[in-house]
Parts: structure tokens; sequence; C-alpha cells
């Protein structure tokens, strides 16, 4: 049968997926499979082949360093003066809490680069204080999971550099730039949500802050918002590459916890140098795994055959990106963020760039879609955290996060078909 090894590897990657075996090793064993249906190829030794030479790349090695300067900045106070400051902001109006809320999510994820960092970071102060001030607790959760989600389109963004991998070394930097307005443009329509829904349910206004208040508390989270005029700064000036950026970034992050704030004791060093390591494995297990089966999706020749089925569905490009969408959208309820990308870049890509679709456009699109799956069950990192900061259930919480998942799609329909979202800001700084 010409698709019998596609059939064993989704057959074996559902199996898998239904005995709730790790996502990483799911994929690794599809892989096995569906390279023993081929046939006459040593299927242990491939795969190990595969998984070496997918993590052998020197632009990956910016994973690791962001990841620790994003645990350095998350352990060391910042999410308190982001709020503060945000609070200043946009504490006044209806559903203020709501509001901070967001905007502290996306200043924050956008400096640790992680959503699920946003979530305990952020959820964990903020959600207790909303609980307070009378605003429901599952809406409480439902603003923090999605919101937390906005720090993976603006920079800097691990899954950004994942993306530049899989589209044959798409410039770093452009990607980076790209995310700013649709990050951006999300944190607005969930906003419009929660105060549409504050204004239903009496929500109050917080405290207004004079310019004074405003300034100092801007004072106070400077150094931190700094981070990410540093990063950009330096690669978008050509002062360093992407890689050496993410080292500039925890070389500056431990300079700020560790000796100019002593919010981390050098005693708790050794620990979150041990959690970097254990994240940084799960991922580059994820990344090495997927590319792997990347490759034997390649070597049977499924990108091309799934472009020459779409294609030969319709020409009208609307449709097309339409499907696209919302293929994304179901492989992002099962899969993570990680190997998504990996695996499913090498097959929309060609397809789209057929279509006349930029790269970059692209990559924003389908990072923007993928965020909407750290939101949903079964795998959904921010959901099940979110959920258990709040203590709340995911049952609980799934209506609340309807209007967000709303807004959410309906900006994910305006970047698709709206490129200039994306490239605005990319092609202002030259890059084409």
């Amino acid at each position: 049968m010409e698709y019998l090894p596609l059939i064993v590897m989704v057959l074996t990657f559902i199996v898998m997926l239904l005995l709730n075996v790790p996502i990483a090793f799911s994929i690794g064993l599809s892989t096995l499979a569906a390279l023993w249906a081929i046939g006459g190829r040593p299927e242990f030794v491939t795969v190990a082949h595969r998984v070496a030479t997918g993590i052998d790349s020197f632009a990956l090695l910016a994973i690791p360093f962001f990841i620790l300067s994003g645990m350095l900045m998350g352990r060391g106070g910042l999410a308190r003066r982001l709020i503060d400051f945000a609070g200043t902001i946009v504490g006044r109006f209806t559903g203020g809490l709501a509001f901070v809320n967001v905007v502290t999510c996306m200043l924050f994820g956008s400096i640790s680069g992680s959503a699920v960092a946003a979530v305990s970071s952020i959820g964990g102060f903020m959600i207790p204080v909303m609980n307070r001030k009378g605003y429901d607790r599952d809406f409480n959760a439902a603003v923090t999971i999605t919101a937390a989600t906005t720090g993976l389109l603006i920079p800097p963004s691990n899954i950004m550099i994942v993306y530049s991998l899989a589209a044959g070394g798409l410039s770093v930097a452009a990607i980076f730039l790209a995310g700013f307005l649709p990050g951006i443009l999300m944190g607005l329509g969930l906003m419009f949500v929660c105060w549409l829904i504050a204004r239903r349910k009496g929500y109050g206004e917080g405290e207004k802050s004079s310019i004074r208040q405003v300034l100092i508390k801007f004072k106070e989270a400077f150094l931190s918002l700094l981070l990410v005029v540093i990063v950009l700064g330096g690669i978008i000036g050509g002062v360093f590459t992407a890689t050496e950026a993410s080292a500039v970034a925890v070389a500056y992050a431990f300079f700020l916890v560790v000796i100019l704030y002593r919010e981390i004791k050098w005693s708790d060093l050794p620990g979150i140098m041990l959690e970097c390591g254990i994240t940084t494995a799960v991922v580059m297990l994820l990344i090495g795994t997927s590319v792997a089966m990347s490759w034997v999706l390649a070597y049977e020749n499924i990108p091309q055959t799934i472009s020459a089925f779409l294609v030969g569905l319709t020409d009208n490009r609307i449709v097309i990106f339409m499907i696209i969408n919302i293929l994304l959208l179901i492989v992002g309820t099962f899969m993570d963020m990680t190997p998504a990308v990996l695996i499913f870049t090498p097959i929309f890509l060609p397809v789209v760039l057929e279509l006349g679709m930029h790269p970059i456009h692209f990559g924003i699109m389908m990072i923007f879609n993928l965020c909407i799956g750290l939101c949903t069950p079964p795998v959904g990192t921010c959901l099940f955290v979110g959920c258990a900061i709040a203590k709340t259930s995911i049952g609980k919480v799934t209506r609340p996060l309807l209007p967000f998942f709303a807004a959410m799609v309906v900006v994910l329909v305006l970047i698709t078909y709206l490129p200039q979202l994306s490239l605005f800001v990319p092609q202002l700084f030259g890059y084409k």
C-alpha cells in the first residue's frame, strides 16, 4: 500500500496519545513504526541519527539561554513590578483588574518567552486579588489562561526560533519583529471581551493613578522592560545574533535579580539551573523526534501529496487558508506547539508559498493558531496550569473561555487575510 507508512504512523501516534504516553515519545515511537512499515532500513539507527542531526543547530542554542533568562526574571520579582505598572495605566477602567491581568501577561510573556511562566507568575498573584475584589473565579482563570499566550507572539519567543529552523533558516529577527502587531492585537481583543463581560456583570473600576504614580511604577519596571529593547535592538542593529542575544539576556537577567535587586540568592541558582536543564532536555527531545518524523513524511512525499490535494480542491486562496487554519486548530488541541511547528511547517509551507503567502506571514499565522491550542484540552498546558492556580476545574472554566476563544479566532482571521499586520514592522526595518 502506497500510504501504509503514513497510516501506521498516524494510528500509532493516536494510540500513544490515548495511552497517555508523553508527546515526545509518542512522536518517536510512531516514527519508528512508520520506518518499520517502509521496510529495508535499520529503524533505530535512522531515528537516532535524525534526532541527533535535528538538534545539531547553532540557532537552537538560543532556546536554553532564553529559558534560563525567563526563569531568572520570573523568580526575581519581575511579575509584581509589571503588575504595579500595568495597574497605573489600565486599572482605572471598568473591569480594570482584568485589563491589568492581560497587559501584565503581555509584558511578562514577552520578557520570559513562556506562556506557562506567565500563567503561573501573573496568575498566582492576580487571580487571588481579582477573587477578593468580587470577580468570578472562573472568569479570572479564563483571562489569565488566554492572555498568557500573547507572550509567544511578542518577542523574544522560543517558538519563533523553532519556526525559523523549520522554514529553512528564515531570519529570526524578521519573525521576531513580525509578532509585535499580532501580539498586541490579540491583547486588545482579549481586553475588549473583558470590558464587555465587566459591564454585564458590574465589575467595578480600579483606582485612578496620577501621572506621578505612573512614572514611579514605570521607573521600577523600566530595567525589566529594557530586556526586550536590548535583545531586539542588538539583533536588528547587527550587534549580535539571536543566539548571542539569548546569552546577553541571561547575563542581564542575572545582573538584575541576583546582583542589583538581590531577589534570588546564590544558593537558589543550582536549583534554577537544574530546572532549566530539565526544561531544555524536554524541548530538545521534542525537536529531535519531530525532525525525525518530518524526515519520514518528506521521504514518503507526504508534503507534496497534501499540497497537490489542497490545490486540487480549489485554487481559491481564501478557502485554502481557511482549511489550513481549521486543520491547525485541530492539531493544536492534541499536540504541543514545538512538534506541531516542526512537523506541519514542511507540509503546509509549500502550499501557501505556491499561493503567494510570505513565509513570515505564514509563521505568525501558524504560531497564533497554535496559541489557541494551549488553552484547550486535552494537552493545553496553559489551561491545566491556570485551573490549578485558580483552584477550579476544566469543566467550570470552559464556558468563560468561549468568548475569549471567539476573540482569538476573529484576530486569527484578520492576521490570515491581512498580511500587512505581520509584514509591516519587518518591512519597516528593511526585511523583505
